[in-house]
């Protein structure tokens, strides 16, 4: 599951530069990079270790 997210956090990066570059509204920018913090967020998360 972790690997996971990290790829889908890598792809949303991806997505939200390509998206900057070609000039999109800020807020599409914003809300493609936020969602890949969170998506990278998680899968870091999901590598700590601990119950569950």
């Amino acid at each position: 599951m972790a690997t996971a997210l990290l790829i889908l956090g890598g792809v949303l990066v991806g997505g939200a530069w390509s998206l900057y570059k070609q000039g999109a509204p800020r807020v599409a920018v914003v809300v493609v990079g936020l969602l890949a913090a969170l998506a990278t967020a998680g899968g870091l998360l999901r590598l700590l270790p601990g119950e569950g």
